[in-house]
């Protein structure tokens, strides 16, 4: 729009220093007369001024101006909290109508900007804010009005703007929500033990503050159990590590009428069980040159704590010595085998042989120990295929095999195979990268003993077919036996080695039942909003359908995608909080989502407390929408800088008037052809005045 305004303005030929010394001088000229009353002082005064009009060359100027609209600024919240309890609904709705009504108003631009989900860091209102602002000339901004709940986290301790802020919240004022609160939860905990997790029930916006509320606690999907706990008050709930892995604790107070939401009701805690310290018994029946290697891996690992014990002297080596003068020490049989047996872990024999050292009653131990949970490995060599084999005993029967007779030692170069059963399982997975059918590019073993396999899973095979690494649960425990004393040859480098210390470890985490190296089994996760279901199986076929559970009880069937390793998975947006579960009919996996912004949804009231210092250091005003499906929204105005910006039922929009001058013209009031005719003959007239 464009428009003409007409002025004067001054132009001084001279400094202004300069006319203010001459205004001085004439000044002082002017004195004397006007102490003495002469005659002519007007005209004399008048000859001053017009010369110092004439130096100040006063102009009438006319400037052509186009002038700029103002801009508004609309702010809308789109972040998790704005979306409960139809918000987001009355939300949009006053976004129409007031980018309707702001576009209607006289030489005013309106822009918007959504303020996106911000993750953990809550709602960045006032950061999207500044940056729609460093595209607005601050002189052209009329002011600021958010849509938003209140729950904004980055309100700056000074207003980012020097225009009125308006804030119009979807809500009514005194809302009450019910929040659950982890005060401490530990990321692990020890297997056998308990840890304790310690929360809080509250309630926001409560007139009457105190009361109890209902707590229903469930762990990996077993029936959940109900406390009752002091509103406003900690509580500790003690939940037993019963296993490696994950533990998925949810908790859950009942909810409180007429409550905003129930999403912050709910809190998912994820602790991870960990062994401590793993106690492991190594009995080596003989030196022999692959002993240390036993030895070197479990020492290698810092949580586990070695016992290690040679057998130098067996009973039928008894040379006579007297007890007295022998260094060694009596192996403490009665202690290792039945006072401290089920303190182990893991029990390591290493070419050991039956030579009346074990009691049958303390083999017979240690076949209960397995069967009750233990964790049992043999590496056997020729000793097992004699009288003295350990597989006549009564550890036997915990055996997966047995030696095939007396010529059961195998002498001869050969190169260790993964079975096809062993392709699958995790201790044998991935070891080599050659096709099943070629020959494994590592180095060769020399003995292995054959074996009559009664049960386990054989994973690693000697030269035609025969059982190399047999794995087998039994009872409630595990056994692993290799049937070969030559995988000391890998640790050397011999004929380019192998993957010895790799496999060793794999077979021991195996037999202590670590989670990551279970055979038959079903885990899940959730990561970036997105569940992942894994299906680990020794079957081969298809996989089955897995029957995935969201926390609102909808029930989803998917097939996984097979991969390799007999692996398969199945991956799902997850955008509940809470629990899920997958099961595949027989394994039943449990994924914690929390919710995606723990700040965001800390408060779910429409609150003005965050924003009403921002509001009032600016003129702005808050206002509130109500909770009914339209919309209460106040009338929008024009005001002029300086005024009032809200009222009853009215907010203002500042009237800022920038312009952009296109043209100016410029006359000169008093140019030099008229000036100085003027001075001379305003001072003649003085001077004939004072002359008579």
């Amino acid at each position: 729009m464009r428009q003409a305004i007409a002025g004067i303005d001054f132009a001084p030929i001279l400094p202004l220093w300069l006319l203010l010394a001459l205004a001085v001088l004439a000044l002082l000229a002017l004195l004397p007369g006007l102490l003495r009353r002469a005659r002519g002082l007007l005209w004399r005064a008048a000859a001053f001024v017009l010369l110092l009009l004439a130096l100040a060359n006063p102009r009438l100027v006319e400037e052509t101006r186009e002038t700029r609209p103002d801009i508004a600024l609309l702010a809308v919240d789109r972040s998790d909290s704005a979306v409960i309890n139809g918000r987001d609904t009355r939300m949009e709705a006053a976004r129409t109508a007031l980018e309707t009504r702001i576009r209607r108003l006289p030489e005013m631009e309106l822009r918007t900007v959504e303020v996106p989900e911000a993750g953990n860091q809550g709602t960045r209102l006032f950061a999207a804010i500044e940056q729609a602002l460093a595209d607005i000339p601050r002189a052209r901004l009329a002011g600021v009005v958010a849509l938003t709940d209140g729950q904004a986290h980055d309100v700056p301790a000074a207003p980012p703007m020097d225009a009125p802020f308006h804030a119009l919240l979807a809500g009514r004022p005194g809302e009450t929500d019910r929040r659950l609160r982890v005060v401490e939860a530990p990321g692990f905990g020890i297997v056998g033990r308990s840890v304790d997790l310690r929360v809080i029930a509250e309630d926001l916006g409560a007139r009457e503050p105190g009361g109890a509320a209902m707590l229903t606690i469930r762990r990996d999907g077993q029936p959940p159990r109900q406390e009752s706990v002091a509103l406003g008050r900690e509580h500790r709930i003690t939940v037993p590590i019963e296993r490696g892995g994950p533990t998925v604790v949810e908790i859950a107070a009942e909810p409180r009428p007429g409550e905003v939401s129930t999403l912050n009701n709910r809190q998912v805690v994820t602790i991870t069980g960990v062994r401590d310290r793993l106690r492991v018994l190594l009995i080596s029946g003989e030196p022999h040159a692959g002993e240390r290697t036993w030895r070197r891996l479990l020492k290698a690992d810092p949580n586990v704590d070695l016992v290690h014990f040679t057998i130098l002297r067996p009973p039928e080596r008894d040379d006579l010595t007297p007890l007295n003068e022998l260094a060694l020490i009596a192996f403490p049989v009665r202690e290792l085998f039945q006072v401290k047996l089920r303190e182990f872990d893991l029990i390591v024999f290493d070419r050991f042989a039956n030579r009346g050292i074990l009691p049958p009653a303390y083999l017979r131990n240690i076949a209960d120990y397995v069967r009750g949970g233990g964790a049992l490995l043999m590496s056997v060599g020729p000793e097992f295929s004699g009288p003295a084999s350990l597989a006549l005993t009564p550890l036997g029967p915990v055996l997966p095999a047995r030696p095939s007779g007396a010529q059961a030692v195998a002498e001869g170069a050969f190169r260790p195979r993964i079975s096809a059963l062993g392709a699958r399982h995790p201790v044998t997975e991935g070891l080599t990268t050659t096709a099943p059918e070629a020959e494994p590019a590592w180095g060769r073993w020399y003995r292995f003993l054959r074996a009559d396999q009664r049960a386990g899973s054989t994973v690693m095979e000697a030269p035609g077919g025969a059982p190399l690494l047999v794995l087998d649960r039994v009872g409630e425990g595990r056994v692993a036996l290799m049937l070969s004393d030559h995988i000391w040859l890998w640790s050397r480098g011999h004929d380019g080695g192998g993957p010895q210390q790799e496999l060793l470890r794999r077979m021991a985490h195996w037999l202590m039942r670590e989670p990551e190296l279970e055979e038959e089994d079903l885990a899940a996760r959730i990561e970036a909003g997105r569940l992942t279901v894994t299906r680990r199986s020794l079957e081969a076929g298809p996989p089955p359908e897995i029957a995935v559970t969201a926390p609102d009880g909808t029930v989803t069937r998917s097939r996984p995608e097979a991969v390799e390793g007999g692996r398969a998975t199945l991956t799902l947006p997850a955008t509940q909080p809470g629990v899920w579960q997958a099961s595949d009919g027989r394994r039943t996996a449990f994924a914690a989502a929390v919710a995606a912004n723990p700040l965001e949804i800390a408060d779910l009231r429409a609150d003005d407390a965050r924003l009403r210092p921002i509001a009032q250091a600016t003129g702005g005003s808050i206002r509130w929408m109500g909770d009914g499906p339209e919309p209460a929204l106040p009338e929008i105005r024009r005001v002029a800088a300086g005024r009032d910006a809200s009222g009853a039922g009215w907010i203002g929009l500042r009237r800022n008037a920038d312009h952009t001058v296109t043209g100016i013209a410029a006359l000169p009031l008093l140019p030099p052809w008229l000036a100085l005719p003027l001075v001379l003959g305003v001072a003649i007239i003085a001077w004939r005045r004072e002359g008579r």
